[in-house]
C-alpha cells in the first residue's frame, strides 16, 4: 500500500457517505475494483447496522466509506491496477476496528451481495479478509 491512513485522517470523509452514494459508486465500480475491495465494502456497509458497532467505530466507517466514495482521492479510481489501493487501504483499517465485531449473520449477507456481482466468485479469495 503505498501509504496508510490513521483512523482519525479518515473520519474526516464521513460527510462524503450515503447509502445512495455507495449503491451508485457499487453499481458502476464493482468489476474494475474487485472481489477483495467490494466485499470490504459490504462487510463495513453490512457491520455499521449492527448494535455491535460503537460511534467512534461507525464514525470511521462513514468515513473509510465516505472515501471510497469520493471520486478524486490519494490515488484516483481510473488509474489501472493502482487506482483503489488508496481505498483498500482505508478500507482496510477500518475493518481492523471493527473485524471483532463482524459475525456470521453480516460476512453471510455481505457474501450473498457480493454474488451478485461476482456470481462465481472464489471463496478462497475473500476468506482471508476477514
Amino acid at each position: 500500500m503505498p501509504f496508510k491512513k490513521k483512523p482519525q485522517q479518515i473520519e474526516k470523509y464521513e460527510r462524503h457517505y450515503s447509502e445512495r452514494g455507495l449503491s451508485d459508486k457499487l453499481s458502476r465500480v464493482a468489476r474494475r475494483a474487485g472481489i477483495k475491495v467490494v466485499y470490504l465494502v459490504l462487510l463495513l456497509f453490512y457491520a455499521v447496522r449492527s448494535d455491535k458497532i460503537s460511534a467512534k467505530d461507525r464514525t470511521i466507517i462513514f468515513g473509510a466509506l465516505g472515501y471510497f466514495i469520493l471520486p478524486l482521492d490519494f490515488l484516483p479510481d481510473l488509474i489501472p491496477l493502482l487506482g483503489y489501493t488508496d481505498d483498500l487501504s482505508a478500507l482496510a483499517i477500518a475493518l481492523g476496528r471493527v473485524a471483532m465485531n463482524i459475525d456470521d449473520d453480516v460476512k453471510a449477507r455481505a457474501r450473498e451481495k457480493l454474488a451478485q456481482w461476482f456470481p462465481d466468485y472464489d471463496q478462497k479469495k475473500i476468506d482471508e479478509v476477514v
